[in-house]
């Protein structure tokens, strides 16, 4: 087998693949209902035909035997009035009427066979299609009830390509979860242990500690200048009473 051959076979099997698991049984079996009912009507379009075509010769079979009776009176009275001779001829048309009968007769007989046949046909070929039509929905059900019992067990087994679909979100999900939690708790540990205040505060908040340490060295300055001013100045009990609390006598 040549190299070309194989590849056509290969790519024939993964097309008959393909078309197998896109074929829809149901689908398949209501167009072969609709194709059999388009054949029968066929059939009773060719029994109105034949039907049609029987009923043209009988009519015109009725126009030849009228023709027949006018001969024969033709030469009856032509007889009685001593003219043999326009009765010979009335009665040798009247001959050649009655071949065309005979011909008629014949094609008559013959469209009536053929009806016979054809009615018979989609007689048998209707109760084919009502019996195919019967056994039709009766697969179609079994066929549903069946879909609907694999698709009810690839649920619960988890096999489904949606249940897979939806057990992989959910591990999605978890895993999310999970990275959110560990992520929550490290940033916990680290606001206890102090590691994040210098990184969750701003620039102005260490301006403020600066400026608020300035004030409170500046009137710790003010103070002590304050107080070295009045020991300088001679008050030397003020510097007792701050020591025992009381005024010296």
């Amino acid at each position: 087998m040549g190299m070309m051959s194989r590849f056509t076979m290969i790519v024939k099997s993964k097309a008959n693949k393909a078309l197998d698991k896109a074929e829809d049984p149901r689908e398949t079996l209501d167009y072969s209902y609709e194709k059999q009912l388009e054949l029968v009507q066929k059939v009773r379009r060719g029994v109105a035909e034949v039907a049609t075509s029987k009923k043209r010769l009988e009519l015109q079979a009725a126009k030849l035997e009228q023709s027949v009776e006018k001969l024969d009176g033709q030469a009856r009275s032509a007889l009685q009035a001593g003219r043999e001779d326009l009765a010979r001829v009335a009665l040798e048309r009247k001959k050649g009427v009655q071949v065309q009968l005979q011909d008629l007769d014949a094609q008559r007989a013959q469209l009536q066979a053929e009806q016979d046949k054809l009615v018979l046909a989609e007689q048998k070929l209707t109760a084919k299609v009502e019996a195919f039509r019967t056994r039709k929905e009766t697969i179609k059900a079994q066929y549903t009830a069946a879909e609907a019992q694999t698709k009810i067990g690839e649920a619960f087994s988890g096999i489904s390509e949606d249940m897979a679909d939806v057990g992989m979100a959910m591990d999605r999900a978890e895993n999310k979860v999970q990275t959110m939690q560990a992520r929550a708790g490290a940033i916990d540990e680290l606001l206890e242990s102090g590691a994040l205040d210098d990184l969750s505060g701003t620039r102005g908040d260490d301006i403020d500690r600066e400026l608020a340490q300035l004030s409170a060295t500046s009137g710790v300055d003010s103070e002590l200048a304050r107080m070295k001013a009045e020991l300088g100045t001679g008050s030397a009990p003020a510097a007792e009473q701050i020591e025992g609390g009381e005024k010296a006598p």
